[in-house]
């Protein structure tokens, strides 16, 4: 039994390596004598050879211009929008930001409010304008792409 899976492995091997065109030629005249002893063996070699056959003379059809036109025009389109929405995400986030800071700048004046208090409060007001912005951001896009925002309830 684990001489037929050796003699098996081998088999797999010498086809392959067939396959591949690199057989020694002493393993090509086993080969050969493997082909004629073997039906089945024999039988993957000639699929093998006809399915190579079939995909060496295998061409890619030209997309039309049209296509390639419309592709690059929707690569471009795509990330120029994207780059916008980075741009004003980091504009408006700076923006509340410089707004929040200014509002509790009073509050940072306080002496009797410890510096660790005062830096968390700017935290979470950058934070809160950091969301704002992207929920907002968030539902432009779903308005924009929901496909029931026509349907009445």
């Amino acid at each position: 039994m684990n001489d037929d899976r050796g003699r098996i492995g081998r088999n797999e091997e010498l086809l392959m390596r067939a396959f591949d065109d690199e057989l020694e030629p002493d393993e090509r005249f086993e080969f050969e004598r493997l082909l004629s002893d073997n039906p089945e063996l024999r039988g993957e070699w000639e699929r093998l050879s006809k399915l190579q056959e079939v995909t060496a003379n295998m061409r890619l059809r030209n997309a039309p211009e049209e296509m390639w036109a419309g592709y690059w025009n929707s690569v471009y389109s795509r990330f120029e929008r994207g780059m916008a929405w980075i741009l004003v995400s980091i504009g408006a986030i700076v923006v509340g930001s410089w707004g929040a800071w200014h509002f509790v700048q009073d509050l940072m004046a306080d002496a009797d409010l410890p510096t660790f208090v005062k830096w968390s409060i700017l935290a979470v007001l950058v934070g809160l304008v950091m969301l704002l912005v992207s929920v907002l951001r968030h539902r432009i896009f779903v308005s924009q792409s929901d496909p029931y925002k026509e349907i009445e309830r």
